[in-house]
């Protein structure tokens, strides 16, 4: 049986059309790898270990992994913006210790204290913001200065460790929200799934999530637009800042304790589940949807680690840096796809 052969332009224009077939648009390839991966994995999970694809074993995903998946929120937003944010994992470790030290040591209530570390990261952010707005400064610079001046404020308050056993906070910390079928998740989670799903609004279906995307594809176009590029960009860290402040705080409550050494490179994590999730690394392009999948893949690598048994943590350093640069070879590899298109088109 013979195959038919192509129709021409010209048939189509007499009314013959091609048959239509399904593609996925290039700005939504890394997302559906993203996707594909954790798929992947979780059937990978499933298929070794007993139990592994427990609801309960999701769901602590996020719990274990709240801190860090608020903190790349703000961090996406950074990056869609053509930033980058060193000081998060610093900002964090502050935060942790001035509200232990204002409930412990000031005899604070815990929510005077974390409605002070709130305004205290989000005007952090939004004086980095200002340096490198203003003057025009690397951001790379800028928040690498912002990270040793938020650790060693942190040092400052306290070197030690400082336990926080105030009822409110253990209270919080211990209370479990039921989800139905007897599973749970941590307030700490809630408030992750209720950022993630407000940064997702924001950057979507307001002005200045619109913003955001313009000048991380190019400023200057978006400056010839009329858009506020340098308020865009002042907010966009302060709201990377006052992210960084919530994830110390709902740190505290994973942790009952503030320290100066936590967080410890963080930053490097937010900035790979960012990546991993989908959103390009010179800005523009990506779902905050998209991250929390990287997150969730940051915790699958380590629940996975943890049901084999015999592997070290640090492995889950070297499954990260190995899905960093592949996916940085597919984002160079889609922006081909999406240029040889527009080539076509």
């Amino acid at each position: 049986m013979n195959a038919l052969p192509d129709v021409p332009k010209s048939a189509q224009v007499a009314g013959v059309t091609r048959p239509k077939t399904w593609r996925i648009a290039p700005q939504f390839l890394p997302l559906t790898v993203t996707v594909a991966l954790f798929l992947a994995m979780a059937g990978a999970g499933g298929a070794l270990y007993d139990g592994f694809l427990s609801p309960q074993v999701f769901l602590n995903l996020l719990i274990d992994n709240a801190f860090l998946c608020i903190v790349a929120v703000g961090m996406t937003f950074v990056i869609l913006s053509g930033g980058i944010d060193l000081s998060v994992g610093a900002v964090i470790a502050f935060t942790t210790v001035l509200v232990a030290a204002l409930i412990q040591r000031a005899g604070w209530h815990p929510l005077a204290a974390i409605a002070l570390a709130l305004v205290l990261g989000a005007a952090f952010g939004a004086s980095m913001g200002a340096l490198i707005q203003r003057f025009r400064l690397q951001p790379f610079v800028v928040t690498l200065a912002g990270m040793f001046l938020a650790r060693g404020a942190s040092y400052l308050i306290s070197v030690d460790s400082i336990s926080i056993d105030h009822p409110f906070h253990t209270t919080v910390a211990y209370l479990r929200i039921p989800v139905g079928g007897g599973y749970s998740l941590s307030v700490a989670a809630v408030i992750a799934l209720l950022v993630v799903a407000v940064g997702i609004v924001i950057a979507h279906f307001t002005r200045f999530g619109r913003a955001v995307y313009a000048i991380g594809g190019n400023a200057q176009s978006a400056m010839l637009m009329g858009l506020p590029v340098d308020s865009t960009v002042v907010r966009v860290y302060a709201l990377s800042g006052f992210l960084s402040a919530l994830a110390g705080v709902v740190l505290t409550f994973y942790m009952l304790s503030g320290y100066s050494l936590h967080a410890l490179g963080l930053e490097l994590d937010a900035i790979a589940v960012v990546v991993i999730g989908g959103t390009l690394l010179a800005g523009g392009s990506g779902y905050i949807v998209g991250t929390l999948v990287g997150v969730l893949i940051l915790g699958m690598i380590q629940t996975l680690i943890i049901f084999e048994g015999t592997l070290s943590s640090w492995w889950t350093r070297i499954a990260i840096g190995v899905l960093l640069l592949l996916f940085c070879l597919l984002q160079r590899l889609f922006e081909n796809i999406r240029r040889k298109r527009l080539e076509v088109a």
